[in-house]
């Protein structure tokens, strides 16, 4: 089967996605797909529910950082993140011998820069509304050009690396057949990815975005046919969606293969943390629940179907987790 030119195109630079996941595969831990009658029964839908909370990590983020890794010659990487990208790139870059520097919002959760600076990482905390992620990333660099920069999500090793969940998704059994994956939304890279892996292994199942209300640039993006930029880093508790746009890669990606964006109130991810930890004792960080919110949102989309949602991780700061899923 041949995939679209445009997706692939875009993601071309990070060599053939079947010899990429091949390459990471001894080192990755395998998604869990998981089940439970209580998600059927809020969300009318067939939910399988594909967890990265157990990855290397505790995100799928892994997948990318080490692919990314893996292909840089560099032997000192940096990247801005707020989090679990950042603990990723660190782990991964300790497994290759590299060096890494990780720019993160002052604001990010105490839990996600903790592991950042486990893995042997330099963290670089910023005020995001004095100076952006991205510029204070650009002063590193001049400061050292020996070091390369890794995009959380605009890179295509990153998306090369997020297609190999996709693998799994598309070839597990069970479940043997999926007609929809929900995945979430940030910078875009595990959408371009899972899109990608979607056109070469099941290119009749249809993936659709879960993105938060308050930080809705991909949506309003695929709406108006071009990149939209938030003004500012959205107030969400999604920390994982708080970017500034998608990718120009990851965009030209998704206004292709993408069936559309599901726009979820804070509210609602709330509740569909609380369904995870009820009905599957998952542990899902605000914007690893956002799949499971989505189908919350709009149930007339996905009623009578069998659903992939994809929680894409579990780091969340203790306190806040309590806060918020057991108030």
């Amino acid at each position: 089967m041949t995939p679209p030119r445009a997706s692939m195109a875009a993601a071309r630079g990070g060599g053939s996605p079947p010899a990429g996941w091949a390459a990471l595969r001894p080192h990755l831990l395998p998604t869990r797909f998981l089940r439970a009658d209580a998600l059927d029964q809020a969300t009318g839908a067939t939910v399988w529910i594909a967890s990265e909370t157990a990855q290397h990590t505790g995100s799928f983020k892994f997948r990318a950082a080490l692919a990314a890794a893996l292909h840089r010659p560099a032997p000192r990487l940096l990247t801005a993140s707020s989090g679990n990208f950042g603990a990723a790139l660190a782990a991964a870059a300790r497994q290759t011998a590299k060096g890494c520097t990780v720019v993160m919002p002052s604001r990010s959760a105490r839990v996600k820069i903790a592991a950042v600076e486990s893995h042997g990482a330099t963290v670089e905390l910023i005020d995001p509304d004095r100076i952006s992620r991205h510029a204070r990333l650009a002063e590193l660099l001049a400061a050292d050009p020996g070091a390369q920069a890794v995009s959380p999500y605009d890179d295509p090793f990153v998306i090369c690396g997020n297609a190999s969940l996709g693998e799994e998704i598309f070839t597990a059994k069970p479940p043997e057949r999926t007609d929809v994956v929900v995945v979430p939304v940030g910078g875009g890279g595990l959408s371009a990815g899972l899109c990608v892996a979607k056109a070469l292994l099941a290119p009749r199942c249809q993936v659709f975005g879960a993105e938060p209300a308050l930080a809705n640039d991909a949506a309003r993006s695929l709406r108006a046919g071009r990149l939209v930029s938030n003004a500012r880093e959205p107030d969400t508790l999604c920390d994982g969606a708080r970017t500034l746009s998608l990718g120009e890669r990851n965009f030209a990606i998704l206004r292709e293969e993408l069936a559309g964006i599901v726009e979820v109130s804070e509210e609602l991810v709330v509740r569909a943390m609380g369904l995870l930890a009820g009905a599957l004792a998952l542990r899902a960080e605000p914007t690893g629940a956002l799949g499971l919110a989505a189908l919350l949102t709009q149930p007339k989309t996905f009623r009578g179907r069998r659903v992939v949602c994809v929680v894409s991780g579990g780091n969340v700061d203790p306190a806040t987790y309590d806060r918020l899923v057991r108030r």
